[in-house]
């Protein structure tokens, strides 16, 4: 019996900010992957390992967590002043999806490195010491994020002292400017319901006070202590406990009904990537996952956040774009726990450490607007060559 031939395609496995994953040029993809749909998604579960009913992936690329489940696809920019068209696919780990309903701000990191490397990038825009600002359309949100990529003798510099709370070794830093992030959405603001706090009733399980925003990924801010926990909590707290996991779920699918993301709760299952559940606290001590010591003077704010139904590790980068405009909007749950008034960053403390994040913020004609978020990440490659995957 003759079996074929497993497919090799081009790819590169990067990590971007706490994020892990596979990286593909659009044009090297099989024809019928190069196309939203069926073939994509199955291609692309068959690469990370998914569905994996053990929930280890390990007969693919995938790292068995959310934050290591992903896939980029990077093309030439169809849209005037832009370098790159960046698409993002969160896998998820044991059901046969792939959910393209919001961006990586993690993996956002990487897509200016390996547009340049894969020459995407005009080399005239390219300098061959300094930074390279690379302009790129994030495909899934259909927002402008603008990396300044170091380079060094011609080629991107990955090295360097930058450090980043929740990765172990430093790199070179690469700053992202996130242009525009709220999503207004049909009602014209990114407070979707119009109120900065909300009343969100949870079926059989409460009703507690939330901040619903869309801005960098579509967030729902709660209080810790509403919850009955403190902030400090790291990822056993929660991720062991399927009570809590199960109450967080019906909170996210409650309130994604309440912005307007779902018209039912049985879509909540098939959109797992957004939106995302978070927790607030005014500034505390407590000791992160590495051992590392965080003092209640180091943060302004405590946060931790729920991605693809488990506690992240750190925080994702989108997360972080929702919670530094959150804190520049006086009234939100997330300004409240950070001290009130206005305020242009945030020092946040999460299960790993200490992330800031700036954003601009002001209000036209009683709405709050938000021109831009700043932050800091790195982004290194750590393989590159093929992936290979039986046909599907």
């Amino acid at each position: 019996m003759a079996h074929p031939a497993q497919l090799r395609i081009l790819a590169t496995y990067m990590r971007g900010g706490t994020s892990k994953g596979v990286f593909f040029r659009l044009q090297d993809l099989p024809p019928a992957a190069q196309a939203p749909g069926p073939a994509r998604d199955a291609l692309l579960l068959r690469v990370i390992g998914s569905p994996d009913p053990y929930g280890k992936q390990t007969d693919g690329m995938g790292g068995a967590t959310s934050s290591t489940s992903k896939v980029v696809i990077l093309s030439p920019s169809t849209r005037p002043e832009h370098d790159v068209d960046y698409l993002f696919g969160q896998v998820s780990i044991d059901a046969p999806f792939v959910d393209w309903s919001g961006n990586c701000g993690n993996l956002s990191a990487a897509v200016g490195a390996f547009a340049i490397s894969s020459g995407l990038v005009d080399s005239q825009w390219v300098p061959r010491d300094g930074v390279a600002t690379v302009r790129i359309w994030q495909a899934n949100i259909g927002k402008t994020i603008i990396s300044h990529v170091p380079m060094t003798a011609g080629a991107v510099q990955e090295t360097g002292d930058f450090e980043l709370d929740g990765v172990t070794f430093p790199a070179a830093e690469v700053r992202l400017e996130f242009l525009d992030p709220a999503d207004e959405g049909e009602g014209g603001s990114m407070f979707p319901t119009g109120r900065l706090v909300d009343d969100l009733e949870v079926p059989g399980v409460g009703t507690f006070k939330a901040t619903m925003i869309n801005a960098g990924i579509p967030t729902i801010f709660l209080n810790a202590a509403d919850l009955g926990y403190s902030g400090t909590e790291l990822q056993g707290a929660i991720n062991d406990n399927p009570e809590a996991l199960s109450r967080f779920e019906r909170i996210r699918t409650a309130g994604a009904l309440r912005m307007g993301l779902i018209r039912d709760p049985a879509e909540a299952a098939t959109r797992q990537h957004t939106p995302k559940v978070a927790f607030v606290a005014p500034p505390a001590s407590y000791t992160a996952s590495s051992g590392k010591a965080i003092a209640a003077g180091d943060v302004d704010v405590l946060v931790r956040a729920l991605s693809m139904g488990k506690l992240h590790h750190a925080m994702m980068g989108t997360a972080a774009v929702a919670i530094g405009t959150a804190a520049a909007v006086p009234g939100t749950l997330v300004n409240l726990a950070a001290g009130g008034g206005e305020r242009q960053s945030v020092r946040f403390g999460h299960p790993s450490g200490v992330l800031r994040v700036g954003a601009e913020a002001r209000q036209v004609d009683g709405d709050w607007i938000v021109t831009k978020a700043i932050m800091s990440r790195s982004a290194r490659v750590l393989m590159e060559g093929w992936v290979r995957v039986p046909e599907v």
